[in-house]
């Protein structure tokens, strides 16, 4: 088997993606084909066997072989004619902005490439914190309360102190501030609109336990131990760098089974339909015996593959179940039919 990961693109999260996609080489023990999207949105081939970070800092990526997206999948030009990239199924590994947000989904249906990852509809819900709130609630699954607040409203903030802001599309703790006090508001605000011109305002719970589960669906289910990540306040944007390089399996949770069951239960509810098709991991506090949603990570830091025994056979499994595109007749029978009762 043959797998191709593709990461990189125009995003905030650009180098998390790098660092993770260097990372599934020592969990992957399939082929593995590298496709990088740059900045400026080229694709690359990379060789397998020379990919490190400093060849993207570098810009020597750039002598590698250029490709384009067509119908059927990704191709470089050669003297005569042009030679397609081959692989079995490709790996959404790109991180926030066009990875996350359906941009990179919606062009690989489009031009019916096999892949691992997020849809349309399940990126666009994940990708705006306000929108995953609102469907974890449609299907049943706790959530903080929270208030959304647009750059220069001037609307009064409702969250009692302390409370945690977030800009509202964008993941990694990039842009995260807890805000304890009035003094400290303008500051974490300024912080947050840089990279949104909206931002998620929920309470900041202190000490409060966090767990992740990440997981999958073929004919079942298929889930990873569930981990208490070990933070301070909360999981800042260098504690989470550092994790997207991770491949060693992590500790699993000391938990109840009765919190355990609540975790995977909410888990399926917010998996199924929308998440077919993809590998995500599911972010969990757990607050009186009640399981609450912090965030979904539709393409989570090297597919979360710490979390997992046999990363591996995870993915070559998930790859026989990624969801069927309806076939749509090739026709023009309505036209015709029109154009034959005007006799035309």
């Amino acid at each position: 088997m043959t797998v191709a990961v593709l990461f990189g693109a125009q995003s905030f999260e650009h180098e998390i993606s790098v660092v993770s996609a260097i990372a599934l080489k020592k969990v992957l023990k399939s082929d593995i084909v590298y496709i990088f999207c740059d900045y400026y949105r080229n694709f690359y081939l990379i060789p397998t066997d020379k990919i490190t970070s400093k060849r993207f800092s570098s810009g020597e990526y750039k002598k590698d072989k250029l490709l384009y997206l067509k119908q059927g999948g990704f191709y470089a030009k050669k003297m005569l004619g042009e030679e397609k990239i081959m692989f079995d199924v490709m790996i959404n590994l790109v991180h926030g902005m066009d990875g996350e947000d359906g941009k990179l989904s919606s062009m690989l249906d489009f031009f019916g490439v096999p892949y691992i990852g997020p849809r349309m509809e399940g990126s666009c819900i994940s990708y705006n914190k306000l929108f995953t709130k609102l469907y974890a609630k449609e299907v049943g699954v706790n959530v903080l309360d929270y208030q959304v607040l647009r750059k220069g409203s001037g609307a009064s903030i409702k969250i009692a102190y302390p409370f945690i802001v977030k800009p509202l599309r964008l993941g990694s703790s990039i842009g995260i501030g807890i805000v304890k006090e009035e003094k400290e508001l303008a500051y974490a605000l300024d912080v947050a609109f840089e990279f949104d011109d909206s931002v998620l305002i929920e309470p900041f719970i202190s000490g409060v336990k966090e767990y992740n589960l990440a997981g999958c669906k073929t004919d079942m289910f298929h889930f990873s131990i569930i981990e208490e990540p070990q933070k301070d306040e909360f999981l800042d944007f260098d504690k989470k760098y550092l994790d997207f390089s991770r491949t060693k399996r992590v500790n699993e949770a000391a938990l109840d089974i009765k919190a355990e069951e609540g975790i995977r239960d909410a888990f399926m509810k917010l998996y199924d339909p929308l998440f077919l098709g993809a590998l995500i991991r599911c972010d969990f506090f757990v607050i009186d015996g009640m399981t609450y949603l912090n965030e979904i990570n539709p393409i989570p830091g090297s597919m979360a593959n710490y979390l997992f025994d046999d990363f591996d056979r995870i993915i070559k499994n998930l790859s026989k179940w990624l969801p069927k595109s309806i076939t749509i007749p090739k026709e023009y029978r309505y036209i015709n039919s029109i154009q034959a009762a005007k006799g035309k």
